[in-house]
């Protein structure tokens, strides 16, 4: 579906698929496992939050779908990337070079490093659209300030201009976006796009990102540690913790009935205004670095149900609800006993 229709027709198969990703990192003569059995599906015209602290996976994910981690160190070592059904693992690098920046858009987290320092943000924009649209030099650049004005940056033809140093933090981070949407992509990656963000950008950059995915049909995948963006953007959430997915579920389902102690220990150390303690909630111990062997759930060592069972068998991902899976021993949970 191309930008400018706003028809967004929902199919029952997925647009995104991911079975059971497992990567490694061979780092020093040793192997070690970033990311194991990873699996989700995105629908056109949702959003799916991939949430978690650092170091649980959610980035390496982002880069795996858009096959840019660097290899060495990193080794896809199992499991299917499906875009309809296209297995982008087994494509040859042409192919997937095609892809990038075309069908599949992303917003990495960081602009100031990811825009080119030594181009305009126009020339950047244009780049892309002559590499994947066949447009001339001139109707590219008229698409470029088109896409400025539509991401909200003021004067977009003077922006076209500026080089990434002379905008704000905010203004690079639309450009980012912009640069992203620029082929009509089926489906656009967000990696922390609120990052360094003040609260008011951030929510206008949140609610851009909706408009558009609303306005054009594209699947997004949010990655963020952030529960508040996620309540506010997401139909789906997957919940991931030291490489792997602990809980899936529709968004509503997942705040009104969260079912792992991981989210549970999320969601209660989310500040309220209406608390009535003078502590914040806080889950004990770290992320294990991905060095260590894991034996059994990959959250026993900080939670507080944990078991022999838990520290010797993994459990698997269990349906436990309509459309909510959950990866736990004693799941269903009451918040209380956590």
């Amino acid at each position: 579906m191309k930008m400018g229709e706003v028809d967004i027709e929902a199919t029952t198969e997925p647009l995104l698929k991911v079975e059971d990703l497992a990567v490694d990192f061979h780092v020093s003569g040793t192997v070690q496992r970033a990311l194991q059995g990873v699996s989700l599906n995105l629908k056109r015209g949702r959003t799916l939050g991939l949430v978690g602290e650092s170091g649980c996976g959610k980035s390496v994910t982002s880069l795996s779908i858009m096959r840019l981690l660097p290899q060495p160190p990193g080794h896809y070592a199992g499991g299917r990337i499906l875009l309809e059904g296209r297995d982008l693992l087994s494509l040859p690098e042409r192919e997937m070079r095609a892809l990038r920046g075309g069908r599949i858009g992303m917003i990495f987290q960081e602009p100031m490093t990811s825009l080119n320092p030594v181009y305009t943000c126009g020339e950047q924009i244009v780049e892309s659209l002559l590499v994947h649209s066949g447009l001339s030099s001139k109707a590219a650049m008229d698409r470029a300030v088109e896409l400025l004005d539509l991401v909200g940056l003021p004067s977009p033809r003077e922006r076209a201009h500026d080089y990434p140093h002379q905008l704000s933090g905010g203004q690079r981070q639309r450009v980012m976006i912009a640069l992203a949407l620029a082929n009509d992509p089926d489906l656009l990656i967000a990696d922390e796009p609120t990052t360094a963000l003040d609260v008011t950008i951030q929510a206008q950059i949140l609610d851009l990102m909706t408009d558009l995915r609303e306005r054009t049909g594209a699947a997004v995948l949010l990655v963020t540690h952030d529960l508040g963006v996620v309540a506010q953007t997401c139909d789906d959430v997957v919940v991931m913790y030291a490489g792997g997915v602990v809980e899936r579920a529709p968004t509503n389902a997942l705040f009104a009935d969260p079912q792992h102690p991981y989210t549970i220990g999320l969601m209660a150390a989310v500040p309220r205004i209406d608390a009535t303690v003078d502590r914040l909630s806080t889950i004990a111990g770290s992320v294990p670095p991905p060095w260590v062997t894991l034996v059994g759930c990959r959250f026993a060592s900080r939670c507080p149900l944990a078991d022999d069972r838990c520290r010797s068998a993994v459990p698997p991902l269990r349906e436990n609800g309509p459309d909510h899976a959950v990866a736990c021993w004693h799941a269903p949970i009451e918040e209380a006993t956590i």
